[in-house]
């Protein structure tokens, strides 16, 4: 394991709607919780363009949308703010496009999106990784330059998958051993094999840092850094659970050449149109 050398914080504290109480406890922790960043109304915008789009079936032909293995439930969508003009408003709101500038200290692109469904009974965790080791060795980010927004569409419990960090461990670099398979990530988004840490590595970390979890009712909003240590559990309560998930990379850290993977993912995976966003002002997130 390697002390991370790259700030958490890229950006100024002062500009931005993070307060500098809030900038200071990010550095720290490598996450920011925000409550109701979603009305009611709003979160049920997102809720309907995942059904929508969920069952789509020019969607599901481009390869978007993950099913939970043996199973026809849906585990996540890719690239939703390629196909729904909603969240790409949402994307582009400036109350949330603004976070993630003063984070990053940059214009920021997306560089990942999705939805990410805990479906009741069947749904499968995340086991704990590091989001930026699959996006340095296989989408070739130089460095961990992005933030990362999950938004709960539907109430997350402490028993139904939320997710799980380790606070202060995205000071730790922890690169994992072995060869990236070619086209991984067929099995890697249902579940992840490859590019994630020891168990020793996970108790080390675990015992130094602890764990809290990202809890609350639909609206509430997760902003973390991409070496954020994290995971979930499986979910075996009648309770589904789902988030939008939005990755936010600064364009002064574009994608090269995969620095593990013989090719990077494709790009409704990780995109690599690294044009800035433009904020709108007048969408239904406004």
């Amino acid at each position: 394991m390697m002390r991370r050398t790259d700030p958490t914080v890229w950006g100024q504290a002062d500009n931005g709607p993070f307060t500098d109480t809030e900038v200071a406890a990010y550095v720290v922790k490598g996450f920011h919780i925000e409550p109701g960043l979603l009305t009611p109304a709003q979160v049920q915008a997102c809720w309907t363009e995942f059904e929508r789009l969920a069952n789509d079936s020019e969607v599901e032909a481009s390869g978007a949308i993950i099913r939970e293995h043996g199973s026809d439930a849906v585990r996540s969508i890719f690239a939703v703010h390629r196909h729904s003009p909603v969240i790409d408003a949402l994307a582009r709101t400036p109350r949330i496009l603004d976070r993630a500038r003063q984070i990053l200290g940059s214009e920021v692109y997306i560089h990942q999106s999705r939805i990410n469904a805990m479906p009741g009974m069947v749904g499968t965790g995340f086991g704990w990784h590091s989001d930026f080791e699959t996006w340095h060795a296989e989408d070739g980010l130089p460095a961990p330059r992005t933030v990362s927004l999950s938004i709960a569409l539907t109430d997350n419990f402490a028993f139904n998958g939320g997710l799980m960090l380790m606070p202060g461990a995205h000071r730790v670099f922890v690169p994992c051993v072995g060869q990236t398979p070619d086209d991984n990530f067929r099995e890697s988004l249902q579940k992840q094999k490859v590019g994630v840490p020891s168990d020793d590595a996970v108790t080390e970390l675990g015992l130094e840092y602890g764990i809290e979890q990202f809890t609350g009712p639909a609206g509430h909003a997760l902003f973390f850094d991409s070496n954020s240590m994290h995971a979930s559990s499986n979910n075996i309560t009648p309770y589904s659970r789902a988030n939008v998930f939005l990755v936010f990379n600064s364009v002064e850290n574009a994608p090269a050449a995969p620095y593990g993977a013989a090719a990077p993912r494709p790009a409704h995976i990780a995109d690599r149109d690294t044009t800035p966003l433009t904020p709108i002002h007048n969408s239904e997130f406004a």
